[in-house]
């Protein structure tokens, strides 16, 4: 991935709000070409230490991606008062932008 298209994807995440979701798709299309699977790749490669809010990036079905750090994102989004309904699905009322 070029340099300058992960800037752009990491960028696009810092700005999304506390509270608020986003998803793989959107960030995406506020970039200059890069497709879903490379914002997803983009953020598996996030260092440990880069505190930027992964967990508020979700499917295009509003809902929580299948990886190791599912758990620990569910407990995330409830701290910012963004709760999955009874089939996982983030509400469409916070979906940014």
């Amino acid at each position: 991935m070029k340099p300058a298209l992960r800037e752009q994807i990491l960028t696009v995440l810092a700005a999304i709000p506390a509270g608020r979701v986003t998803t793989y798709g959107r960030i995406a299309a506020m970039t200059e070409g890069a497709t879903p699977r490379l914002v997803a790749r983009a953020l598996r490669e996030l260092p440990e230490d880069h505190g930027l809010p992964w967990y508020r990036v979700i499917t295009a079905s509003r809902k929580l991606a299948d990886h190791p750090g599912a758990a620990e994102q569910r407990e995330r989004l409830a701290a910012e008062g963004v709760v999955l309904d009874g089939r996982g699905r983030a509400p469409a009322e916070r979906l940014w932008p």
